[in-house]
């Protein structure tokens, strides 16, 4: 088994220089140059259980803009923060929670790295580099240029659903979706979900900006949202609906329930995120699955490399998945 003498001997620098290289020692004044060569040579000689012990002595802050209450209403960035400390506890990461409140706290300590999961805007982003620099963002990306983030593509999916609803003789489209806000200055944060579906349904002169309604990403709002669109439009209610997200549809399937409207054969309803429960629903929900723990996962992976001195800021956009279930059908006249 390769040790670091064995590194120290090839690299041609000293087992201190070694030591501290691996060990991510940031008062070592030592160049990028013979950093990178060590690592490598690490590499080349399999050096892998010193590796391993070192990430233990890594201390990670996780910071998370919803509170444990918040989370309990969308599952969403639950599924994402278990995701990041599953894979913490896989690399044998120090994990700490932080609170937005509490970054104040933690700038006296020694963090290695931040991962940052919610909505943060540019003003919040420089206060959490204040702690450090390895910092990456979960569902945001306050600046791309600067900062690693995981993303999901929205955009992509959002298409996804109308063209789905289209193919199946939808042309009377309606959109349920969730406003959120920056926590430090409460400015409204465009959803790609909502830009995307208006934009192409606009490009395919199917937009009603009447069929939009915005709210919380809650059941609750689902409710109070679908009972106001059955409201207004009465018998021409539009015949399908895309969803912010799970919770929000279930929300809207049980408004549809209560005013006797049938799913899917009057009004099909797709969702976003394929929680838990949504195959266990009447009907069981169609909705656009989301991979929450692996965006979690990859964020932890991005930090590693941050921390192993990568410089050059990388985004990675997560794809997703349309799983189609018994609450969207063909439209039937």
């Amino acid at each position: 088994m390769a040790t670091i003498k064995d590194i120290a001997e090839r690299a041609g620098v000293s087992i201190a220089t070694v030591s501290r290289v691996l060990n991510y020692d940031s008062t070592l004044s030592v160049s990028d140059e013979t950093k990178k060569k060590i690592f490598q040579t690490a590499e080349e000689l399999s050096y892998r259980k010193k590796s391993e012990r070192r990430t233990s002595t890594y201390q990670i802050a996780l910071v998370n803009w919803y509170t444990e209450e918040e989370e309990l209403d969308d599952l969403y960035y639950m599924s994402i923060r278990l995701g990041v400390e599953k894979r913490c506890e896989f690399h044998k990461l120090k994990t700490r929670k932080v609170s937005l409140n509490e970054m104040a706290a933690i700038r006296g300590e020694e963090m290695n790295g931040v991962i940052a999961i919610g909505k943060f805007s540019q003003k919040q982003a420089e206060e959490l580099r204040t702690v450090t620099e390895n910092i990456v963002f979960v569902d945001c990306s306050p600046d791309e240029d600067f900062y690693d983030s995981v993303v999901s593509n929205f955009e992509r999916a959002t298409i996804n659903v109308i063209d789905y609803f289209l193919k199946h003789g939808h042309h009377k489209i309606g959109f349920i979706g969730g406003k959120e806000t920056y926590k430090d200055d409460h400015v409204d944060i465009a959803d790609p979900r909502q830009v995307t579906f208006e934009s192409y349904l606009k490009q395919k002169q199917l937009l009603d900006p009447s069929y939009v309604y915005m709210g919380s990403f809650s059941v609750n709002d689902g409710y109070k949202l679908m009972k106001q669109a059955i409201k207004d439009h009465g018998d021409n209610l539009p015949t399908a609906f895309f969803v912010g997200n799970d919770s929000m549809a279930i929300g809207c399937l049980r408004a549809l329930h209560e005013e006797n409207i049938p799913v899917p054969e009057k009004v099909s309803i797709i969702g976003v995120n394929d929680i838990s429960v949504s195959k266990y629903v009447f009907p069981a929900l169609s909705t656009v699955k989301v991979y929450t723990e692996f965006m979690g996962e990859t964020a932890v992976d991005l930090l590693l490399e941050r921390m192993t001195d990568r410089k050059i800021a990388k985004k990675v956009i997560i794809s997703t998945q349309l799983e189609i279930r018994n609450s969207s059908r063909e439209r039937m006249e």
